[in-house]
Protein backbone atom coordinates (compact mmCIF):
# COMPACT_ATOMS: atom_id res chain seq x y z
CA UNK A 1 0.00 0.00 0.00
CA UNK A 2 1.34 3.85 0.05
CA UNK A 3 2.01 5.45 -3.12
CA UNK A 4 3.56 4.15 -6.43
CA UNK A 5 3.97 5.41 -10.44
CA UNK A 6 4.50 3.62 -13.67
CA UNK A 7 4.97 5.17 -17.12
CA UNK A 8 4.30 3.22 -20.48
CA UNK A 9 6.01 4.86 -23.84
CA UNK A 10 3.00 4.07 -26.21
CA UNK A 11 5.52 5.72 -29.27
CA UNK A 12 7.37 2.84 -28.74
CA UNK A 13 5.51 0.32 -26.95
CA UNK A 14 7.73 -0.30 -23.22
CA UNK A 15 8.71 1.01 -20.14
CA UNK A 16 9.96 4.87 -20.30
CA UNK A 17 13.25 4.19 -18.67
CA UNK A 18 15.16 7.41 -18.16
CA UNK A 19 12.19 9.80 -17.80
CA UNK A 20 12.78 12.29 -15.23
CA UNK A 21 9.56 12.99 -12.86
CA UNK A 22 9.03 15.04 -10.02
CA UNK A 23 6.97 14.46 -6.79
CA UNK A 24 4.81 17.59 -4.67
CA UNK A 25 2.54 17.95 -2.49
CA UNK A 26 -0.17 20.72 -3.15
CA UNK A 27 -2.16 23.02 -0.84
CA UNK A 28 -3.75 26.13 -1.18
CA UNK A 29 -2.23 26.74 -4.29
CA UNK A 30 0.97 26.09 -3.49
CA UNK A 31 3.15 23.30 -4.16
CA UNK A 32 6.38 21.95 -2.20
CA UNK A 33 8.74 19.34 -3.75
CA UNK A 34 9.19 15.77 -1.88
CA UNK A 35 11.31 13.89 -4.49
CA UNK A 36 12.89 13.72 -7.49
CA UNK A 37 13.71 10.66 -9.52
CA UNK A 38 14.42 9.32 -13.02
CA UNK A 39 12.32 5.74 -13.74
CA UNK A 40 14.20 2.46 -13.93
CA UNK A 41 14.14 -0.06 -16.58
CA UNK A 42 10.48 -0.87 -15.93
CA UNK A 43 9.23 2.75 -15.98
CA UNK A 44 9.23 2.44 -12.41
CA UNK A 45 11.16 4.66 -9.31
CA UNK A 46 14.08 3.06 -8.71
CA UNK A 47 13.40 3.11 -5.14
CA UNK A 48 10.33 1.44 -4.63
CA UNK A 49 7.13 3.38 -3.81
CA UNK A 50 7.31 7.10 -3.25
CA UNK A 51 5.25 6.48 0.17
CA UNK A 52 4.49 3.52 1.93
CA UNK A 53 1.05 3.11 3.55
CA UNK A 54 2.89 4.24 6.97
CA UNK A 55 3.75 7.95 5.53
CA UNK A 56 1.23 8.63 2.61
CA UNK A 57 -0.77 11.38 3.96
CA UNK A 58 -4.40 12.29 2.80
CA UNK A 59 -4.30 15.58 0.92
CA UNK A 60 -3.42 16.65 -2.71
CA UNK A 61 -0.52 15.58 -4.85
CA UNK A 62 0.77 16.46 -8.19
CA UNK A 63 3.35 14.35 -10.76
CA UNK A 64 5.48 15.93 -13.07
CA UNK A 65 6.50 13.97 -16.08
CA UNK A 66 9.23 15.27 -18.14
CA UNK A 67 8.17 13.98 -21.67
CA UNK A 68 10.08 16.13 -24.22
CA UNK A 69 13.07 15.41 -22.72
CA UNK A 70 12.55 11.94 -22.16
CA UNK A 71 11.21 11.73 -26.43
CA UNK A 72 14.48 13.74 -27.54
CA UNK A 73 16.89 12.05 -25.61
CA UNK A 74 15.87 8.95 -27.76
CA UNK A 75 16.42 10.98 -30.72
CA UNK A 76 12.21 11.54 -31.18
CA UNK A 77 12.26 14.85 -33.43
CA UNK A 78 9.86 17.06 -31.71
CA UNK A 79 8.56 20.78 -33.02
CA UNK A 80 9.73 23.37 -31.46
CA UNK A 81 8.04 24.16 -28.94
CA UNK A 82 7.34 20.62 -28.77
CA UNK A 83 3.03 19.68 -27.77
CA UNK A 84 3.91 18.13 -24.95
CA UNK A 85 6.69 19.26 -22.49
CA UNK A 86 5.75 18.19 -18.88
CA UNK A 87 2.84 16.03 -18.02
CA UNK A 88 1.38 17.49 -14.66
CA UNK A 89 -0.91 15.02 -12.75
CA UNK A 90 -2.77 16.77 -9.77
CA UNK A 91 -4.72 14.20 -7.66
CA UNK A 92 -6.38 13.82 -4.26
CA UNK A 93 -5.99 11.05 -1.96
CA UNK A 94 -8.59 10.33 0.19
CA UNK A 95 -7.90 7.63 2.14
CA UNK A 96 -4.36 6.76 3.35
CA UNK A 97 -4.53 3.25 4.28
CA UNK A 98 -5.64 2.73 0.46
CA UNK A 99 -3.22 2.14 -2.50
CA UNK A 100 -2.62 4.73 -4.84
CA UNK A 101 -0.71 3.80 -8.03
CA UNK A 102 -0.93 6.63 -10.93
CA UNK A 103 0.16 4.88 -14.16
CA UNK A 104 0.80 7.22 -17.51
CA UNK A 105 0.36 6.01 -20.78
CA UNK A 106 2.51 8.82 -22.69
CA UNK A 107 3.53 9.40 -26.43
CA UNK A 108 4.79 13.11 -27.72
CA UNK A 109 0.93 13.67 -28.63
CA UNK A 110 -0.83 12.76 -25.97
CA UNK A 111 -1.47 10.45 -22.43
CA UNK A 112 -3.79 9.26 -20.51
CA UNK A 113 -3.87 8.28 -16.53
CA UNK A 114 -6.06 6.71 -14.16
CA UNK A 115 -5.84 5.54 -10.63
CA UNK A 116 -4.35 1.80 -10.75
CA UNK A 117 -4.60 -0.81 -8.58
Amino acid sequence: MGLSTHVLDTMHGCPAAGMAVALFTTQAGQAELVKRFVLNDDGRNPDGPLYDHQSLRRGTYRLVFGVKAYFQSLGVVLPEPAFLDQVSLDFGVADASSHYHVPLLVSPWSYSTYRGS
